[in-house]
């Protein structure tokens, strides 16, 4: 039952990666995707939001506004460190259910959990192996503009909001390099699943 992270940052590819690991019969537990469930309207997560940034955080049907949220709080390290507190243990503990149950449904699946704040937030966790969606900045400001529209500015904002590239190969076992073509990246992987009970083995032993 071995437990993989899968990081990287913003525009990395690292959505890539999961995608292709699920192909292969992974159970990928997507962290931003947990985020989402536990800011739903009704939710503690929700409420305690609207109660520390107001309720203009919320939309007129009562679910997050998103947007107004992230202008609340980019480049406050305050109010990030304000939201980080309210949302991180709701994702921890839903994470660790999502776990825990895919385990329990076949204790012998690959369970990846796919999550980009690793190294801020879980970087300590046991995991038994850690990969790395790595481009360089340059590649990754260029996606950032060309595909999700982002300004030259917005865009280099985004990414020295995040931890450094180096910290975060740090913390990897596997550096999947996704500056090249699809074809290249799915190459990578499809090379690590094959490669994967042995490296597990490894740390296992």
């Amino acid at each position: 039952m071995p437990l993989v992270a899968l990081t990287g940052g913003i525009a990395s590819g690292k959505s890539t990666i999961a995608a292709r690991l699920a192909e292969h019969g992974a159970v990928v537990v997507d962290a931003d995707q947990i985020v989402r469930d536990v800011q739903q309207p009704g939710t503690p997560v929700l409420s305690a939001i609207a109660d520390r940034f107001g309720d203009q955080m919320l939309r007129d049907d009562g679910a997050l506004d998103r947007a107004a949220l992230g202008a609340a709080v980019f480049g406050d390290g305050e109010a990030v460190s304000a939201l980080n507190a309210i949302v991180h243990p709701a994702v921890r503990a839903e994470s660790e259910r999502r776990f825990a149950r895919a385990f329990e449904a076949d204790p012998d699946a690959v369970v990846v959990y796919d999550v980009p704040l690793l190294a801020e937030t879980r970087a300590r966790d046991p995991w038994e192996l850690v990969i790395v969606a790595h481009a360089p900045a340059q590649v990754r400001r260029q996606r950032l503009v060309e595909i999700r529209g982002l300004s030259v500015t917005d865009a280099d904002a985004r990414l020295a909001s995040q931890v450094s590239d180096e910290d975060r190969l740090r913390l990897a076992d596997v550096v999947i390099d996704t500056a090249g073509d699809l074809a290249h990246t799915h190459a990578q992987v499809d090379d690590l699943w094959e490669s994967l009970p042995a490296m597990i083995a490894t740390v296992r032993s």
